[in-house]
């Protein structure tokens, strides 16, 4: 099966990259080359995908069983690959997100047939507009779409709490060894799903090659769902530290970080539990193995490995502390008042 990542040596889709490989997979990858240590036994087109006649120039003489789209985030993008894959491919998957999904929610269990709206997060409406576009592909010239939801997904070389530096993500498990408080949004019991990266593998690469997938959608993720006092908790034990939560609720924190709103009025602040069933059924041997206590220790192995990786974003620290300050500040001044003229 000759298969085309557009990406494929990133967090997640380096993963995928590796279990196609492993079982197989004739893989072609098309970036810019620069992470060749993750493109290990798959062949590399070299172009910038966004620009289409260098990418167009690339794929030259290529027709494959499938490709998959890990770069695709606007429905230009989507039109530049209709352009480029039209009649050049036997399945096409999108990877959107489930944060498409509607928000707030009107049912706790997310399936593939949830609503898909989100007015908080710009990202989720695009993803929102590619999928939309894909389905009309599909629909009016039968333009050979698949589509994959994933929600949080993490791997080695990830912290994965709700408030963290993406770039950094050693900045938490600082704050956790330094006996420094940490913040939780709402009161902490919202569920959520993580998952880790190489069980999400399982997952796509499951796909790769189903054409009864064809027009359909797919959540891939864990059934773990764990609380996000319980993700903090479990992140410190892996610490070694304690968790010293703060709870603050998601629309003080968006009032005082505006442009936290889309992650978390619009993602992480939402219970987000999935039916997995379809998945299952399409891939009879997708099953999520790594449990967040297991992957959590093997995040913080692995950022502990190499002094390199423990750079910590000094600026959003001192801002979370700014946060906390001011919350417990306001906190204690309405306590004052209440009491005063109770």
């Amino acid at each position: 099966m000759k298969v085309l990542f557009i990406g494929g040596t990133g967090l997640i889709s380096g993963a995928c990259t590796a279990l196609a490989v492993e079982r197989g997979v004739d893989l072609f990858l098309l970036n810019r080359g620069n992470t060749p240590d993750r493109a290990a036994g798959a062949t590399t087109l070299i172009a910038d995908v966004h620009d289409e006649a260098a990418a167009a120039a690339a794929l030259a003489g290529h027709r494959f069983d499938v490709v998959v789209d890990w770069m695709a985030f606007t429905p230009s993008d989507i039109e530049r690959d209709v352009r480029l894959f039209r009649g050049r491919t036997d399945q096409f998957i999108f990877i959107s997100s489930a944060s498409a999904y509607q928000k707030p929610l009107g049912d706790w269990l997310i399936r593939e047939d949830t609503p898909l709206a989100n007015p908080f997060w710009e990202y989720s409406r695009n993803k929102i507009a590619c999928e939309e576009r894909l389905l009309g592909a599909f629909r009016d010239e039968d333009f050979p779409a698949t589509i994959v939801r994933p929600t949080f997904t993490y791997g080695d070389i990830q912290i994965p709490l709700c408030m963290n530096s993406w770039r950094f993500p050693y900045t938490a498990i600082a704050r956790m060894r330094a006996g420094k408080a940490v913040i939780v949004p709402g009161d902490g019991t919202s569920l959520w799903t993580l998952t880790h990266n190489t069980d999400f593998a399982k997952g796509l690469v499951g796909l790769l090659g189903q054409r009864q997938s064809i027009g359909h959608a797919f959540n891939i993720m864990s059934n773990e769902a764990l609380t996000w006092d319980e993700i903090t908790r479990q992140t410190a034990a892996a610490a070694g530290a304690e968790a010293r939560i703060v709870h603050i609720s998601s629309d003080f924190i968006c009032a005082c970080m505006p442009e936290l709103e889309g992650t978390l009025t619009g993602d992480k602040a939402v219970t987000a539990v999935f039916d997995t069933s379809k998945i299952k059924r399409f891939v009879p041997d997708f099953q999520c193995t790594t449990k967040f206590a297991e992957g959590i220790r093997r995040s913080v192995a692995w950022c502990d490995a190499d002094k390199s990786r423990q750079g910590i974003d000094a600026a959003l620290d001192a801002r979370w502390d700014l946060l906390i300050s001011a919350y417990e500040s306001g906190l204690a001044n309405a306590k004052a008042l209440l009491t005063k003229n109770g």
